[in-house]
Order: structure tokens, then sequence, then C-alpha cells
């Protein structure tokens, strides 16, 4: 909530009670009604808009001394650019309603202290023009604007707000992903997908987490960890818990007595290895036209090597006609030693890496020219072959 935020941090308290109208969202920091004069001499009002740099909830110094401002460019009396402060002219939208049209650059000598001192400053320099054509304008008008801003996450993407990605990065929002085993390449999956704004993430796994699975899992659990014999999803529940509040643990294996459960999500991820298992949930899910992407592995060893493939299957309602081609369906695999529990970290990860960018082009943060519905990494050759384009 803003005013908890604000109170917290002294730069920001001071901003509000000297009668700065500001807000808080997606870890950028608002400062409404900027009094300017526009190059035909009118009185405008605009927003400064600058990222902020946060610990936990509490701001600390700025790591820029340039901030964005929505509005035409500022000007002085008679019209002219205030030059002092031109940079460039990017025209970033940031949200609904909030475009950053110009990004200002106002160095001290020794940066600036807080965010007190930043917005002061560059509000002095546009408001000045307009407060010396009209004495009743103002910069404070003592407005609270007290939203209480809808995160998934418990502390702000302050990532996002940096690379000022936070409208592409929206475009995750809302969506409920399943995760079908929480294996090794389950386990990074999760690890990826709990970073997005996704509103909720359900877990599915009836299997403990043993020693083993520590090796081959995102982090570095404790020895202990394990005389509790805890559920995979209650284990990483309480990880990913800590960061995203919509992770929602399910300790069971999806069958297709169960798989209806999946009938609502946005996509799903399965990443188990049973085939026949495996393609009686997909065939389910596509006959619901339920997104997913199947994930395999096929490792074996060869004298004193591992060799191996990865495979990514993406399958939509516009495309599944692959399925039978790309997705094995019976447990009829006699050389893969996957199935022995030959699974490796860096392997796991990959793959999940790869799923969850093919996810991502989906939802349209990435960029899909060919829109392909198949990858397949090869280790000896380093061979990465995509093909069934949609």
């Amino acid at each position: 909530m803003l005013m908890k935020q604000v109170d917290r941090s002294q730069d920001l308290k001071r901003l509000r009670d000297e009668g700065y109208e500001i807000e808080i969202k997606g870890g950028y920091l608002l400062t409404h009604h900027i009094p300017y004069v526009n190059k035909k001499s009118e009185i405008k009002y605009g927003k400064l808009i600058v990222k902020l740099c946060l610990n936990g909830d509490i701001t600390i110094k700025p790591n820029t001394h340039v901030i964005y401002f929505m509005g035409e460019f500022p000007c002085y009396k008679d019209g002219s650019e205030i030059t002092s402060i031109k940079n460039s002219n990017p025209n970033i939208l940031l949200f609904d309603g909030i475009v950053m049209n110009w990004m200002f650059s106002n160095k001290p000598k020794n940066g600036y202290n807080d965010y007190y001192e930043l917005v002061t400053r560059y509000a002095n320099i546009i408001s000045a023009p307009a407060m010396s054509l009209n004495k009743n304008v103002s910069v404070k008008t003592f407005k609270i604007i007290d939203n209480e801003e809808d995160s998934v996450f418990k502390y702000a993407d302050s990532n996002t707000t940096r690379a000022n990605i936070y409208y592409i990065n929206n475009k995750l929002n809302n969506q409920k992903i399943a995760i079908i085993g929480l294996g090794g390449t389950g386990s990074y999956i999760l690890d990826l997908i709990a970073k997005t704004p996704v509103a909720e993430i359900h877990l599915y796994d009836d299997d403990n987490f043993c020693q083993h699975n520590a090796f081959r899992a995102p982090g570095a659990p404790a020895k202990t960890i394990f005389d509790d014999m805890k559920k995979k999803v209650d284990y990483f529940s309480e990880i990913y818990s800590n960061m995203h509040k919509g992770i929602k643990s399910h300790s069971e294996r999806i069958t297709t007595e169960n798989v209806e459960q999946l009938f609502q999500m946005s996509f799903v991820f399965v990443c188990i290895d049973d085939d026949n298992v495996r393609g009686k949930i997909i065939q389910q899910l596509n006959q619901n036209n339920v997104s997913l992407i199947d994930v395999g592995m096929g490792v074996r060893t060869v004298d004193d090597f591992i060799i191996g493939t990865l495979r990514i299957t993406v399958i939509t309602p516009k495309k599944y006609d692959h399925i039978s081609r790309r997705i094995p369906m019976s447990n009829n695999s006699v050389d893969n030693e996957y199935t022995t529990n030959i699974q490796i970290a860096d392997l796991n990860a990959l793959n999940a890496n790869l799923a969850v960018i093919e996810w991502k082009k989906l939802s349209g943060f990435y960029q899909d020219m060919r829109h392909f519905h198949n990858l397949t990494y090869t280790i000896n050759d380093s061979n990465l072959v995509a093909d069934e384009e949609l």
C-alpha cells in the first residue's frame, strides 16, 4: 500500500507532507500535477516519473540522475525549450495511461542523495516558468493518492522497473499456470515462472523431496530438510511463496480421473517421465483447448560420456497435428536411461529455460517470427533445431 511505503521512506514522506501529489506504481514513483509552459506559452500539467531503488519497501539512494516526464516538452515563458535538461524523446508506454514522453538529465556533482532532492529539483526547473506566468499555479496540491497496488509479488519487481519493460511484463498478468511434475525440469520452470506476474502457479506432484532431488533442482537446501520428508509441492511452495503470492500446491498425481482440474488453466507445463500418463494428459488437455508445453530428455551413457537430446513441444488449439510425431505416448523406450534417473541439473535448467522462453513468446513477451512448435537440442553436437512451424 502506498501510505505504508511512503511512511517508511523519509524522502517520500517528505514529498507527500509538503504537498506533492505522489503515487507508487510498479516500482516507479509518479509525481502528478507538475505545471509547465508549452511552446505556445500555455500552462499545462504533466507527470514526473522515476524508477525507485528499494531495499525491501524502503527507498535507498537513487542510482540515476535522470527522470522521465509525461507531457509536452517544458518551455520558458516565451515558448523556447528548457534545453538545459533535454536528453531524449523515448515515448515509452509504461502502463495504461502513462507514457514516458521525455527523458531529462540534470546531474549534480555528487548525484542525488534521495528522491526528495531528485523530484524537487526537476519540479522546480520545470514549473518555475508556469508559476511566474500565474502566481496561483502550484505543484503542491496536497492530494493523497492512497492506492493499494494489486500485485502478486511480496515486494516490488524493481528489476522490471530498471529495464523499463513493465508494460511488456504485464502481458503475463492474470494467467493461471500449472506445472505437472516438480522433478528437475519442473522445479526450474517454477523458479522462472515465480519471477513473472502470473496470477496463480499450481504445482502438482505427490512425491517427497528427497536428498537426490537437491542435486537437480534450484537452490541449496540444508541437510536437515530431508529429516522432515516434505512433499515436493510443499517444499517448493514454502520457498517461492516468499516471493509470489499465487503459489498453489497440490500433493497429488494428475491422472485421467482428476485431469479436469487443469481445464481452467491458462497454460500447462507437462514435466513427467511416464509416457503412458503423459499421453493421456496431453490428449485430454488438447481436447479441451488448453495450451501446453511438454518437455522431455533422452539421456544415456556411451563409453565415458553422457549424450542425449532435450525436447520442448508446444501444443495449442491452433497447432496440435504434430503430437504423435513429437511426443512419446507409451513406455516403449529400451535404451533411454532417463527412466533410471539420469538427470543433470544443467540439462534440466536448459530444458526449463527453453520451455519458459517459448511460453513467453506465446504470451507476446518475446517477438516470435516463425511460431515453431518443437525444439530439440542435441548435447554432443550442440545442435538446436526448431521445427513444426505454425
